[in-house]
Formats: C-alpha cells, sequence, structure tokens
C-alpha cells in the first residue's frame, strides 16, 4: 500500500504500479464508509484511517491544495474509482417508434380494412360475373381492370406507411433535441473543487475521488464526500431519507455528505469519496434498475388524456435521475413530506384535450353513420328494389362492397380527427425552446413556454433581474460623518479603518473576490456574492489589500461561522484572540444589525454608546436618504469577548448577535438595467402586472420600482413590508385568509423585506384568487434555495442561471441564461406565438375537416362512393397535418403580439373570427365542391364519374374535384396565417422560408400526383386548361378571404365558440383540496369512485414494488422506477379509468394522437402505466 505520511503529499505523486494498490484505500472501503452516518462514521474514519487527514494521504489529495489536475493523475482515478456520471437510460431506437405509432386505433382499423380488401381482390369466385349478383361486374372494360383492384388496398397501406414513419421521426427527431438540451443542461452544471491550490469551477462529470470540493449555501452537492472544514454547515437530507429537517454537518459529529442533497446554510470544504454509480445516489438508482442493462422494463411513454396534451420532460440528467431517486426513497420510507402544491394541466392542453375530444366524438358518429347509410342503401338497393336474393357465389362481391363501405367510413374518421394537433403542439414547441435558446430562456418544461404566453403576472426579484447586479459602494457613514463617495483612507483614523478592513475581508465567504479584468479596459471581475464584492471593492478604494488578510487568517482558523441566510439576513465570523478571549465581525442589513448595536465608533475611532434614539436618528438621517436614492444599506460591526467571561454558548444566537458596536454603514449602489423601464412598459401594455419582491428595506426598493417603471406617479399602488403584509393577510390565530390577501393583491406593487415565505404566499394567493374576470396566470422569478417552494408554485418558475442556486434551477421551469428581466418578455412573446401558431393551425385545419367530412358523407350518401377516395383522403390529411403544422407552427414572433391582452384561462381557442373564417370558407369550399361533383362533367364536358362501379377506372371528374379540393386547400393556408381578422395574410411571408418551402413543395408534389399518381391515386392526368381552371379557383379562397374579414364579426352573434378553458364556476366546484389539480370536463365525467380506485391501487402498487426492490436489491415492476410528478398521478388515474370506462375513449384516447401514439394503455396496463408515468408535470 502505498501510504503516504507526509501532511501535503504533493499533488502529482502518481506512483507507477498496478491501479488497485495505488491508493491505499479501495472503491469498496470507500462505499462502506459512506453508507455509515454520524458516530458511527466518525469512529469508523478515526479507527481506520485515523481522521479526514489520514484519508486524504490515502488518497493522494491535499486538504489545501487539492489535486493537480495532472492528466494521468485523472485517468488513473477514474479507473480506479469510477466517473461522476449516471449513465442515462437508452433513447428509444427508431423501430421501437415506429411499431409506437402503429398501435394508433384508426390506424389499424385502416391497416385491417386494407388488408382484407387486398385479400378480396385476389379471389375470384367461379361465375362470380354472373348477372345474378346484381350489376356488381357491369362496366368492367376488360380483364386488365378488374385485376388492378388490389391496388387501393395496397395504396392505402403504403400511405399508412408514410404516416407512421412521419409520425416516428418527429418522436426520433423530437427526443434527439431533448436530449441535446440536456445535456446542454448537464454541462452547464458546474461545481467549484481546489486543484493546484487554486479554487476553479469544473463540470460535474469531471470530478474525481479525492478532489477538495468547496461547498456553499444552495449547492446541490454533485458526489459523495466527506467533510474536512466546514462553518455553521447545515444539509436537507430529505431527498435520501424523507425527514425534513436540517441536519447539522460538522468534523466531530457527522461529517459524512451525500450526493443529491442540498446545502440549506453554510459554506465548507470535503474530500470527493465517491462519484457516479458509486454514490448514495448511484447506488440506489443502480438497485432500481435504471441503468443501462434495464432495456426491456422500458417506462411507456404515457399520455396525458385523449393523447393530446404533450408534455415531455427533458430527458434524464445525473441532476433529475437524482431528483427522481430521492422521491422514490421518499416512498420507500414512507414519510409523508410537505406536498408542494400541485400544478394544473397547462391552460392550452386543458383547452385542446376538451376540443379534441368534441371533435373526435363528432367524426365517430359521422363515420358510423356514413357506414350504416350506404350498407343500408345497398342491402336495399340490391334485394329490396331489384329483389335479387343472397347467392353463395356472390358472398365474395358483396363482402368487397361493405369492405369499401367501411373503408370510406374509416376515411371519414381518419380526416375528422385531428391527429396534427399534437404534432402542431410538439412542432410548435420544440421550435420555441430552440429559438429560445438564442433569446437567453433555457426551457426545462416545454408547456411553460406555452403558458408564458398567458401570464398575467411577474413576480420578480429585484436583485440582478432588474438591475445589474454589479454593486459598488457609493455612500458611507463612518466616525460620525456621511460621506456620498468611499472616504479617502486619510480621511478615516488608522484603528477604525484597521477594523473596517479585517471586518469586510475575514467576514465574507473566502469564496468572494475581486479579479483583473479579462479584457483590457475592462470592468473588474466580480466572483462569488456580489455585495461582498461591493464591499472588497471599498476596501481596494481604501488603498488595502483583503488577500494578504485572509492568507494570515485562512478559514481553518475561523472559530465559528453564522452564515447569512434569509431569516438571520446577516452574518458573523467568530476569531479566537491569543490572550483566549473571542471577536466576532458582524454585517447585514442596516435596520437589523443596527438594532443590535449598543455602541458606535465615533471620530476618534472610540466607542461610545448608542441609544434607541440614536438609532431613530441615525434611521432617519443617514439610512433614510441612502434608501431613497436607491441604496442598499449594509451595517459592519464587531463585537468583543473578553476571556474572563469565559467561552460563551455560541448556540444561542440572540444573546451572541447582541451589544455590538457598529464601525460603519455603507450605501451600495446596484444600477438598473438600461433595458428594464422599456421592457416592463411592454409588460404593462400587454396587460401583464410587474411586481418587485425583495429582501431590501422599503425605501431602496420604491426608489429602484419607481426607476423602473413598476410603480407610476399618481397612481395609488402599494408598498409593503414584509411585517405589515402579514399583519394585513393573516387572522389573530397567523392563518392567511384568502379574503383579506384579495384585499391586498390586487394594488401591491413592491413587497419589501420580504421572506421567501411571503413570496410562496404572495404567489400561492393570487393563483388561487377569484377576485378578476379569470384565474391569474402568475410567474415568479427566483435565485436562492429558499424560493424552491415560490417556483413550483407559480405557474411559471424563472431560475437566475449566473446567480441561481442548483435547488432554485431544480425547481424552476425555465432558467434564464443571462439574469436579465427582457428575457422573461421574450419569453411571453414565445409563449403567445405557440398560442396563435396552434390557433392558426386549427383555424386551416378545422376547415379542411368540414368539408372533407361533409363532402364524404353526402357524396357517399347520394352518390353511393365517396368523391374523395381513401388514398387521397389520407393524402389529403398528410397535408393538413404534417406539412399544415410544419408550416403554421413554425411562423416566429412580432412585436405586435406584446400589443394585446394575455386571453387567460377561459378565452376559447376558437375565437368568434376564426369561427367566422372557418365557416365562410367552408361554405365557399362546399358550394364549390358540389357544384362540380353534381355538374363539372358538363362544365368540363367529360364524362361524369358518379355511380362507377366496382374496380372501375379513374374519372377526370373526380380528379378535377379531388385537384380543385387540394388547390382550394393550399390557399386557404395563406389564409390561416391571421387569425384576428387581419387583411394582409402575406405579410412578414418572406420571414417564414419554411412556410414557403411547404407551400411550393404541396404544390410541386400535388402536380405528380395528379399526373402521375394514376390507379393508387384514382386519378387520371389532366390538361392544362384544366389545370389553370383548379387553380383559378384555388386563387378564389383568397379572394373571398377578403370578403369574409370584410363583415364585421360582432353581428354574427349566433357564431358559437368552441375549446372553452375552465370557467370559473367549474373551479369553484372542483376546490376539492388544497391544491388538488383542475380536472376538466372531459374528466369530470369519469366516476369519481374509479378515480380514487385507481389512485389507491397505484399507491399501494409503487409502495409494493419499492419494498420488493430493497428486499430483492433487484428491480421490480417499473412503476417503482419512476416517481409519481405530481401533476400527473391524477391525470393518469382518470386516463386510465377511462380507458375502462368508456369505449369510445379508448377509440379517441388514441386516434387523436397520431404523433404521440402509445396506443391504449390495454386495461390490464393501465393501472401500471398510471404508476409508471414519466410526464413532465412540475
Amino acid at each position: 500500500m502505498a501510504n503516504n505520511t507526509a501532511d501535503h503529499p504533493p499533488g502529482n505523486s502518481v506512483a507507477e504500479g498496478n491501479h488497485d494498490g495505488d491508493f491505499g484505500v479501495s472503491v469498496m472501503d470507500l462505499r462502506d464508509m459512506m453508507e455509515l452516518r454520524s458516530a458511527e462514521a466518525v469512529n469508523k474514519i478515526r479507527d481506520t484511517y485515523g481522521d479526514v487527514q489520514g484519508i486524504c494521504r490515502r488518497l493522494k489529495t491535499s486538504p489545501i491544495e487539492g489535486l493537480s489536475g495532472n492528466p494521468v493523475d485523472l485517468e488513473k482515478r477514474h479507473i480506479s474509482f469510477g466517473k461522476n456520471f449516471i449513465p442515462p437510460k437508452k433513447a428509444k431506437t427508431f423501430l421501437q417508434l415506429v411499431w409506437e405509432a402503429l398501435q394508433d386505433v384508426t390506424l389499424i382499423i385502416l391497416e385491417i380494412a386494407a388488408i382484407i380488401s387486398l385479400g378480396l381482390s385476389f379471389y375470384h369466385p367461379p361465375g362470380g360475373d354472373s348477372e345474378a349478383c346484381g350489376e356488381t361486374e357491369s362496366g368492367v372494360e376488360d380483364e386488365g381492370e378488374a385485376q388492378a383492384g388490389w391496388i387501393e388496398g395496397a395504396a392505402i397501406l403504403f400511405s399508412v406507411i408514410i404516416v407512421v414513419l412521419v409520425t416516428a421521426f418527429n418522436d426520433w427527431s423530437k427526443e434527439k433535441q431533448f436530449r441535446g438540451l440536456q445535456s446542454r443542461i448537464e454541462q452547464e452544471q458546474k461545481f467549484t473543487v481546489i486543484r493546484k491550490g487554486q479554487v476553479i469551477q469544473i463540470p460535474v462529470a469531471e470530478i474525481v475521488v479525492g478532489d477538495i470540493a468547496q461547498i456553499k449555501y444552495g449547492d446541490l452537492l454533485p458526489a459523495d464526500g466527506i467533510l474536512i472544514q466546514g462553518n455553521d454547515l447545515k444539509i436537507d437530507e430529505s431527498s435520501l431519507t424523507g425527514e425534513s429537517d436540517q441536519v447539522r454537518k460538522s468534523m466531530e459529529k457527522d461529517p459524512m455528505l451525500l450526493s443529491g442533497t442540498h446545502v440549506m446554510e453554510g459554506s465548507g470544504r470535503m474530500v470527493v469519496s465517491a462519484v457516479g454509480l458509486n454514490s448514495q445516489t448511484g447506488i440506489i438508482f443502480t438497485l432500481l434498475g435504471a441503468s443501462e442493462n434495464d432495456e426491456e422494463k422500458k417506462v411507456k411513454k404515457t399520455k396525458t388524456q385523449d393523447g393530446i396534451a404533450l408534455e415531455i420532460q427533458p430527458l434524464k440528467s445525473e441532476e433529475a435521475a437524482e431528483s427522481e431517486e430521492k422521491e422514490e426513497k421518499e416512498e420507500a420510507k414512507l414519510v409523508k413530506k410537505v406536498n408542494v402544491t400541485k400544478k394544473e394541466k397547462s391552460v392550452l392542453q386543458g383547452k385542446l384535450t376538451k376540443l379534441a375530444v368534441q371533435i373526435g366524438k363528432a367524426g365517430l358518429i359521422m363515420s358510423a353513420v356514413t357506414v350504416i347509410i350506404l350498407i343500408l342503401y345497398f342491402v336495399i338497393d340490391t334485394f329490396g328494389i331489384q329483389g335479387r336474393t343472397w347467392v353463395a357465389e356472390c358472398t365474395p362481391i358483396y363482402i368487397q362492397y361493405f369492405v369499401k363501405f367501411f373503408i370510406i367510413g374509416v376515411t371519414v374518421l381518419v380526416v375528422a380527427v385531428p391527429e396534427g394537433l399534437p404534432l402542431a403542439v410538439t412542432i410548435s414547441l420544440a421550435y420555441s425552446v430552440k429559438k429560445m435558446m438564442k433569446d437567453n430562456n433555457l426551457v426545462r418544461h416545454l408547456d411553460a413556454c406555452e403558458t408564458m404566453g398567458n401570464a398575467t403576472a411577474i413576480c420578480s426579484d429585484k436583485t440582478g433581474t432588474l438591475t445589474m447586479n454589479r454593486m459598488t459602494v457609493v455612500q458611507a457613514y463612518v466616525g460620525d460623518t456621511h460621506y456620498k463617495a468611499v472616504p479617502e483612507p486619510d480621511a478615516i483614523k488608522p484603528e477604525t479603518l484597521e477594523l473596517l478592513v479585517n471586518s469586510i475581508s475575514i467576514n465574507s465567504a473566502y469564496t468572494t473576490k475581486i479579479l483583473p479584468p479579462e479584457k483590457e479596459g475592462g470592468l473588474p471581475r466580480h466572483v462569488g456574492n456580489k455585495t461582498e464584492c461591493a464591499l472588497l471593492g471599498m476596501v481596494l478604494e481604501l488603498k488595502r489589500d483583503y488577500q494578504p488578510i485572509r492568507d494570515e487568517i485562512p478559514e481553518e482558523k475561523l472559530y465559528k461561522v453564522y452564515t447569512f441566510n434569509s431569516s438571520r439576513k446577516s452574518m458573523s465570523t467568530v476569531l479566537k484572540n491569543a490572550d483566549g478571549g473571542f471577536r466576532m465581525y458582524s454585517k447585514g442589513a442596516s435596520e437589523i444589525v443596527l438594532r443590535k448595536c449598543s455602541r458606535i465608533l465615533d471620530d476618534q475611532g472610540q466607542p461610545r454608546v448608542f441609544k434607541p434614539k440614536d438609532r431613530d436618528e441615525m434611521v432617519r438621517k443617514v439610512i433614510e436618504p441612502m434608501a431613497c436614492d436607491g441604496l442598499r444599506t449594509i451595517c459592519v460591526a464587531y463585537r468583543e469577548f473578553p476571556a474572563e467571561a469565559g467561552e460563551p454558548n455560541w448556540d444561542s444566537e440572540n444573546d451572541i448577535l447582541n451589544d455590538l458596536t457598529c464601525i460603519t454603514v455603507v450605501g451600495i449602489e446596484d444600477p438598473v438595467r438600461h433595458e428594464v423601464p422599456d421592457a416592463i412598459l411592454k409588460c404593462q401594455r400587454a396587460g401583464i402586472t410587474v411586481r418587485m419582491v425583495t429582501g431590501d428595506n422599503i425605501n431602496t426598493a420604491r426608489a429602484i420600482a419607481t426607476k423602473c417603471g413598476i410603480l407610476l406617479p399618481g397612481e395609488d399602488f402599494l408598498c409593503m413590508e414584509g411585517k405589515e403584509f402579514n399583519r394585513h393577510i393573516r387572522n389573530d390565530k397567523g392563518e392567511v385568509e384568502q379574503e383579506r390577501l384579495d384585499k391586498v393583491w390586487p394594488k401591491l406593487r413592491v413587497l419589501a423585506r420580504s421572506s421567501p415565505t411571503d413570496k410562496h404566499t404572495l404567489v400561492k394567493g393570487i393563483i388561487d384568487s377569484t377576485v378578476g374576470e379569470t384565474r391569474q396566470v402568475v410567474a415568479v422569478t427566483g435565485d436562492g434555495t429558499n424560493d424552491g417552494p415560490a417556483l413550483k408554485k407559480a405557474d411559471v418558475g424563472f431560475a437566475m442561471g449566473i446567480a441561481g442556486t442548483d435547488v432554485a434551477k431544480e425547481a424552476s421551469d425555465i432558467i434564464l441564461t443571462d439574469d436579465n428581466f427582457t428575457s422573461i418578455v421574450k419569453a411571453v412573446m414565445w409563449g403567445r406565438n405557440v398560442y396563435d401558431s396552434i390557433s392558426k393551425f386549427l383555424q386551416f385545419q378545422l376547415t379542411v375537416n368540414v368539408v372533407a367530412v361533409i363532402v364524404a358523407f353526402t357524396g357517399a350518401c347520394i352518390t353511393q362512393d365517396s368523391p374523395l377516395k381513401a388514398v387521397q383522403m389520407l393524402w389529403v390529411n398528410l397535408i393538413m397535418d404534417t406539412l399544415a403544422s410544419l408550416a403554421l407552427a413554425t411562423e416566429p414572433p412580432t412585436e405586435s403580439l406584446l400589443l394585446r391582452k394575455p386571453y387567460g384561462r377561459n378565452k376559447p381557442l376558437i375565437s368568434r373570427t376564426m369561427m367566422k373564417n372557418i365557416l365562410g370558407h367552408a361554405v365557399y369550399q362546399l358550394t364549390i365542391i358540389f357544384t362540380l361533383l353534381f355538374a363539372g362533367e358538363t362544365f368540363f364536358d367529360i364524362d361524369s364519374g358518379r355511380n362507377a362501379p366496382l374496380h372501375s377506372p379513374p374519372s377526370e371528374h373526380y380528379t378535377i374535384v379531388f385537384n380543385v379540393f387540394v388547390m382550394m386547400q393550399l390557399f386557404n393556408e395563406i389564409n390561416a396565417r391571421k387569425i384576428h381578422g387581419e387583411r394582409n395574410v402575406f405579410e412578414g411571408i418572406y420571414r417564414n422560408p419554411i412556410f414557403c418551402m411547404v407551400v411550393l413543395g404541396t404544390f410541386i408534389l400535388q402536380i405528380v400526383i395528379v399526373q402521375l399518381g394514376g390507379k393508387p391515386f384514382s386519378c387520371t392526368a389532366l390538361t392544362i386548361d384544366q389545370w389553370l381552371w383548379c387553380v383559378f379557383i384555388g386563387v378564389g379562397e383568397l379572394l373571398w378571404g377578403q370578403l369574409i374579414s370584410a363583415i364585421p364579426t360582432h353581428h354574427l352573434k349566433f357564431l358559437k365558440e368552441a375549446g372553452h378553458g375552465t370557467t370559473k364556476e367549474d373551479i369553484h366546484e372542483e376546490e376539492m383540496t388544497e391544491g388538488a389539480d383542475e380536472i376538466d370536463h372531459a374528466e369530470m365525467e369519469m366516476r369519481r369512485g374509479q378515480i380514487l380506485w385507481f389512485r389507491g391501487l397505484n399507491r399501494i402498487q409503487t409502495q409494493m414494488d419499492v419494498v420488493y426492490t430493497f428486499q430483492t436489491g433487484q428491480a421490480a415492476v417499473p412503476g417503482a422506477l419512476r416517481r409519481q410528478p405530481s401533476v400527473v398521478s391524477q391525470h393518469n388515474d382518470t386516463t386510465a379509468a377511462k380507458t375502462l370506462s368508456s369505449p369510445t375513449h379508448v377509440g379517441l384516447s388514441s386516434s387523436s394522437s397520431l404523433t404521440n401514439s402509445a396506443g391504449a394503455p390495454p386495461p390490464a396496463a393501465a393501472a401500471a402505466a398510471a404508476a409508471s408515468s414519466s410526464t413532465a408535470g412540475n
């Protein structure tokens, strides 16, 4: 064993030889040690290694210098101890996605029909064409035509294959995009380690065993480690243990730090002892079988109800995997943790789900009626009017007719059901997410992007979001003098200066530094806490340097540190003096620290008594004027503990943080970002209320809010402090009352001196409020660990990419990579654009649906044959679904989107204007189609295609009908680009190259199909004259569109809107429990009992899985693999229950989801699917 005895071996002392013998400790030793807790762990370390230094020696690392970073050494550590990486689950292969796409019910029906049709076309019964079977075969010119009966079946199968491949390809590229996004999130997650004595940030995946990592408030620990040095360190281990109490960590009591846990307070350094699959998180992960060998236990992609609501969770990264883990463990321990309130389905999803159900039902009825009418007509005509008898040898021919009718019915259904919807939503969201990256929005949950378009309120932090987060001290009160700029060093007494410089240098995180600028002539770089950087900057301005002081008193020599947290609002560091006494340096919010001061240094540098009345005077004369200039005020103080008084009780904070001597009060300026006032104005114009929630004092907050434009002169808006806010909204028992809150929030614009709990209370209060017309949709920004609950509760949580802690990022939906408020405005613009894109697509799609269904239905009833054949319908379906969703869902947003109010939750998806457009264009198209159908032969002087017998060749007549139909759709696609009744439909068309390409591409393909499609497409080549007429009729759509937009919508009172959100009354009915989901009407039809029954079943099943997993140490049913994201459990319970309860839904839940198709789960699997759901919900 290479056991170095030196205290700090050189970092790169890499011994030669076999790698197991290179380190004095094996992976298994470390793994076993990390499973111990508190006293056991301390004893084990003491007995086996002597102390933590002993472990460092065996791992060949220096607690001060860290590793050398030598690549050979790092590689050796990778080989011996593994990499810090938990392998993600394998992506689904293309074939698996194809198989999933094939599960779609409508496609299966079509396939079966096509196969029967194929089979029958090859069967020629003897004497089948005798007169006895009626006029079935009459009109067939030659045998060759009869032989071509197989073509229709083959063509249907071929189109099904195309649809399936397109769907699978979309799913595949979607998955690929999100893996890319995920790996980007992973690469951006960095952690601070010490290598070669330098503090550097490295990607989490590069951390190796033996690294010395610096940990601080707000970190999510990326690996297991043992504490080397800690200040007031408290960890939230609930993710692993389920215990919600914070665990205090120290060298003497409990030095074990586990991956996946959160640092809630304090700071320190640890030596990394286990990474990747050997860390505690990794071990559980392996137990639950989520590593690669788990291929057969794929968790099925569950669709939210009826396959329309689409959510895609960025696929599991280490981070996400950890959080999944944790919750799984929680279930295992069956510890009831405080339930973070659930979010409902996003606004758009709720509306789409309802709309899809309505359309699906209508389509199903239409197609059933079509088939019944066709069969009855045929039967009555053949056996009733013509009086024939059913002869055995005619059976195949009759069956062929029935199959043809059936295919027509299915085709009507295929066209009626908007399978393109999920695709349009996906494309639109995925496209937006990609583009939003450029606008500094990293979207973690897809639906957040769309919810943002409906936002009515934004609760923003001040520091860093509205301001530049580049803080500088601009005023100071020291030695009884108020300086309007940082004073010259000789203006301050040397004793005072000494105290001031020492206090600032020592009583701040040692990770906070000011580095030289990257570019010549640039500003110095601020690293770490920005407020501390401002104070250190002041030390430099006083011509002193903080680094030598820190070198003289390294972190190990700090006796005790009370780190900053939101309840203390101050930070203190205790040093032990040579004489056995102690000195404590403190700094913090001025009104809080001044309250603890009983003395102040005068102009001679001597402490004098500081009474409450002196304090009030100082607040009035110094602090308020600073605050009114928009400055943050920080008080720096100290306290001596004499040796003769003995060691104080450090745990009774109130006694310690008292009797301080004030050294100085400084005013720190954090200038407002230049672009913010303009962005806030845009928000207000767009009907979004911006509120500022800050920890600063009320005067500073008011000054900044006025600069930003949140507070406007002459308006009676409220500015409140957290205390006053709580007094207004809580009753005598201290409980929050919604009625009281409803009196406060509509006018509230600034909440100052607020705690994270206040922020959460405000957000929850606004969301639960029923005051306005509609329920508010609230976005919140946050950066601190304690902002987690508020970020989770909000409809959209924005975390800060630069200043944000890992915990905040975990809880958020969107990460702002530049911490800038203007990026939020961009997110609103993109969100509204998504909403509009879906509406455009719906307007186009529903026009085609209405026309195609009516044409197929009436045509079939009057002429016993649909004018549009199955294959043609599938082609139309492809144009209007896949291609139109591509074209209309990728429109770039424009500034004009910000000139209207948010749609809100109750505004229907299909507005009156859109309904006017849909019906107006449908009237034009139906008039043209029926005119051509019944009078086209005379107009074009061609043979009629009506009443053609089975297997007759395609007619020019029906080809023209088909071609005109497609031309009208093409030109109507251009009309569909505007949904608010604008006149100029070509506006900005060149900005969307995809749209232009799709329209041109479709046109060229249509020419190919008509001219060369032949029998499979039931087309025959047309002359140039006929083509020109078809295009001319198509262009008529554009002119007709102008005519429609001239009709004022408000006169058309009879038009109904469709696709409503949940109304207020429904919300009241459904407020069953605090934080329950909104269940929309489609789900309300369900019996509650079934939901409960499924939920119970899920829970029991999950718990059994977990227990079983922990007993056997292997993966059980995939149910144990996934946590139940809060929102999804209910939806899946209802989906599962629905799958069992109503057969029509079984058809629908898949038919409306061509793209998302995992198919309806078989009843037995439904509960399992609900239990193992993995949709993003929170």
